[in-house]
């Protein structure tokens, strides 16, 4: 076969070695000097015909590093998006605590809210069968703070499991404060007559009275609470509350840990436990679940969309 010349045109392997030859020192075994004028050797690599199909290099040919442009872009699937809420701080409440019946003395001291004057805790509710509202709210708690912890947020709890009572309403909302968090959610069961069922998210009123002042965080508030009633139902099912509260939601000037948060903060009450149907799913660890992604979606999406 001859090329476009009409010359003789040398063999693949005869091709490669003159290229080899040309990047190693004249006189290197195997290479012979200065190929002859018009052969297929001297002819610049931009002038072989692309239906000559060169042979793949051998394999000692350098490889070009890759350079900081070849770097895979932000998308789906790489840290960025992976862990949309690095840098972001939120605060889990568990509402009461487990032991807070062994110790009646301290949490039934009054602590001051701002508009008023509230016991520093209570027991919370439970169950027909003795499963505990302090049990449910730490457990759910847990299950959200694994979810946003993946996503990259710093999750600051006021008490997990490791304190004998309490805390107080009012520390509650102190160490949200003092933590500079983004957003607190409270994470509540509520003991109402056992014909009611459903959930509800609870937001603060303005107040501005005493060491409380609510008119920063009343709009944020809502935001976080509109979005925690769409995300809870989506990822649980459960109604609205239908014996308090508007469509799921209520607002309330009488809580401490609202009163004197400085920072957006709600509180859900997550259903009522002394109904059958609530109690069959807040006990099941399935839903339990579901709960906690609804919470931890209701933050991620608060953090991460432009309020409008």
């Amino acid at each position: 076969m001859t090329g476009t010349t009409g010359a003789p045109r040398r063999s693949p392997l005869l091709r490669i070695s003159a290229l080899v030859c040309a990047v190693l020192p004249l006189g290197a075994a195997g290479c012979a000097g200065p190929a002859s004028p018009g052969a297929d050797a001297a002819r610049p690599l931009a002038a072989v015909s692309p239906a000559e199909e060169l042979p793949v290099m051998p394999s000692f040919w350098p490889t070009p590093e890759p350079s900081a442009s070849s770097a895979p872009a932000a998308g789906p699937g790489n840290t960025a998006a992976a862990r949309p809420l690095t840098g972001r701080t939120v605060l889990l409440d568990p509402g009461h605590n487990t032991s807070n019946n062994k110790h009646t003395t301290e949490i039934n001291r009054q602590v001051d809210i701002g508009n008023g004057r509230k016991e520093c805790d209570t027991t919370g509710t439970s169950t027909d069968a003795g499963y505990s509202e302090a049990e449910y709210s730490l457990d759910v708690s847990r299950r959200a703070r694994a979810v946003l912890e993946e996503r990259g947020a710093k999750v600051l709890f006021t008490q997990d499991g490791n304190r004998a009572w309490g805390p107080c309403i009012d520390e509650r909302a102190r160490i949200g404060n003092e933590g500079k968090v983004d957003a607190a959610v409270s994470v509540h069961g509520d003991g109402a007559p056992a014909a009611g069922q459903g959930f509800h998210v609870i937001m603060p009123a303005k107040v501005k009275a005493g060491k409380a002042d609510t008119e920063a965080i009343v709009a944020p508030s809502r935001r976080l609470g509109l979005l925690l009633r769409e995300q809870f139902k989506a990822a649980t099912g459960e109604p609205y509350a239908d014996y308090i509260g508007d469509q799921g939601l209520d607002t309330r000037s009488d809580l401490g840990g609202l009163n004197l948060s400085k920072v957006p903060k709600v509180f859900i009450e997550c259903g009522n436990m002394r109904n059958s149907g609530d109690a069959k799913r807040m006990t099941d660890p399935q839903w339990r679940q579901q709960a906690a992604q609804g919470i931890a979606d209701a933050l991620t999406a608060y953090l991460t969309t432009p309020a409008g």
